[in-house]
């Protein structure tokens, strides 16, 4: 896979093998392995020597996550959070019925 070779005519008119490189593949999406769009397609050593904006995109997660995922995530965090501060205000809502039927109570008891 890694010796591929070419016929290629040289200008002199002899038939000479030119070696193949491997094709890059872009780089996917780790939640849903899709292709990420914006990213060129390139091998692990060139990535190296590659500027930063050929390798991500100006986003939470550029070069590693898609934008369907990062919103997933993002409402998903959302929801979470929405869900403890609910289960908190209904927390507090039990202990404070507690306490006002003591008060009636008592106040019943003085009459």
């Amino acid at each position: 896979k890694s010796n591929k070779v070419k016929i290629v005519k040289t200008p002199g008119g002899k038939l000479t093998y030119q070696y193949v490189k491997k094709r890059g593949t872009v780089p996917k999406c780790g939640d849903c392995k899709v292709e990420l769009p914006g990213i060129k397609a390139s091998r692990p050593k060139q990535r190296m020597s590659m500027t930063k904006r050929l390798k991500t995109v100006s986003r939470t997660y550029g070069g590693s996550r898609c934008a369907k995922c990062v919103r997933l995530r993002i409402v998903r965090a959302f929801l979470i959070e929405e869900q403890r501060i609910v289960a908190m205000v209904m927390k507090s809502k039990k202990v404070v019925p507690e306490t006002v039927p003591t008060t009636q109570q008592t106040s019943q008891k003085s009459k």
